[in-house]
């Protein structure tokens, strides 16, 4: 597992019976040159002693959030800014209850909403609270703010039950972290584009031809993207969103200027056009407000049509073009031919005729055209941040298949 060398690890630990399974998660990190430090919960030190956990990390165990001896220090803040990951093991049901709910109750879960690193859980409990309604909504919870769920397994409980909420074995863990930090070192040499937002062709100082956009679901995969060690550019439109961290963001107003600014930031190897270019300006931009008695018989002509230029242009196409197609009938037909006649790789389509997606919304639901495939991926009505993972997930997968 050399992907885990030097790699620095905030390991919680909970109480439930299986935390006697992280002293060999401990030893498996020690062993591949990890840097570990250890947060003990209450509940935890019922089943494992701190001696025995700093024994196997060679750290400092970290349990309380006010500690007398450490005043100077606020341990939720070092400790989330210290760590590359933040890895909950065992999670029990009580923890991912806090947890999906903000709680700070106590160092662990303070470490968590304090932290701005990707945070993994390993759910450890009794089938019958894995499989509780109240436990997978929480769950849900995690995962919508990006929580990374590891496991759990099936097998025979301590309680002598059998079924799902067994943790993984250590080994397993460990090997979904060094996964990770091979994907991101992968994704480093990687550089990805996204369109978002709408653009605003001006008829004269005031009125504009638009199309709706909220920019919302551009700036989740420009997010994710990065997230996932892509060196991510974004062009947007005008929106009211904030900068995703680490993003190159550009921003333009008129279609013309995400045509110019896409062309300078090529070649790339993924480009997703997410944005709701306006397929419309005016031949002629008046310097005033043309009065209402003059607004009339106002030539328009075709902007440049980003995606079409970018997929067939062979000096500068990406490995990969992905296209959005946002239809209120015909889904399927429309979004087959829009992929055939612009030459891209990939159509993302949604039905914008349904209200509770698109646009304004923070929900979506997809369909992914892809020529390689005879049917499209469904992607079900979620959130439009974890919509995202599944498109960053298949492009991942794509380029790594594609060397």
């Amino acid at each position: 597992m050399k992907n885990l060398q030097n790699k620095k690890i905030l390991l919680v630990i909970c109480g439930g019976i299986a935390a006697y399974k992280s002293l060999e998660l401990i030893r498996i990190f020690k062993k591949n040159n990890c840097q570990i430090k250890t947060i003990l919960t209450k509940g935890a030190m019922e089943f494992i002693t701190p001696l025995s956990v700093s024994s196997l990390s060679n750290d400092k165990v970290y349990t309380d959030l006010f500690d007398a001896k450490n005043e100077a220090e606020m341990d939720h803040i070092s400790l989330s800014r210290w760590a590359d990951v933040v890895l909950f093991a065992p999670a029990t049901a009580n923890k991912i209850a806090q947890l999906s709910n903000g709680l700070a109750e106590d160092l662990a879960t303070t470490v968590a909403l304090a932290s701005d690193k990707d945070i993994f859980v390993a759910p450890a409990m009794n089938v019958r609270m894995w499989e509780n309604s109240i436990t997978r909504s929480n769950l849900n919870k995690l995962i919508n703010n990006n929580y990374i769920l590891i496991g759990p397994s099936i097998g025979e409980m301590a309680c002598g039950e059998y079924g799902s909420g067994k943790l993984l074995e250590p080994i397993e863990i460990s090997l979904k972290i060094d996964d990770y930090f091979k994907n991101l070192e992968t994704n480093k040499k990687l550089k990805a584009l996204v369109t978002a937002g709408p653009t605003r062709e001006y008829i004269d100082t005031i009125r504009y031809i638009t199309n709706r956009s909220s920019g919302k679901q551009g700036y989740a995969i420009a997010d994710n993207l990065n997230k996932n060690g892509f060196k991510t550019t974004l062009i947007t439109g005008p929106t009211n969103l904030e900068t995703p961290q680490g993003v190159n963001i550009v921003k333009v107003n008129s279609a013309e200027e995400m045509y110019q600014k896409t062309l300078e930031n090529l070649p790339v190897d993924v480009a997703i056009f997410a944005a709701a270019v306006s397929d419309f300006r005016a031949k002629k931009k008046m310097p005033e407000k043309i009065k209402k008695e003059k607004f009339e018989n106002i030539e328009i002509e075709k902007t440049k049509d980003i995606l079409d230029y970018t997929s067939k242009n062979n000096n500068l196409r990406p490995k990969l073009v992905i296209g959005f197609a946002a239809e209120t009938n015909n889904l399927e037909r429309n979004s087959i031919k829009k992929l055939n006649e612009k030459n891209c790789d990939w159509i993302i389509a949604n039905d914008v005729s349904n209200k509770k997606i698109g646009f304004d919304s923070d929900y979506n639901e997809i369909k992914i055209f892809d020529r390689n495939q005879k049917a499209p991926k469904h992607i079900s009505y979620n959130t439009k941040e974890m919509i995202a993972k599944e498109i960053v997930k298949k492009i991942s997968d794509e380029l790594k298949s594609n060397g």
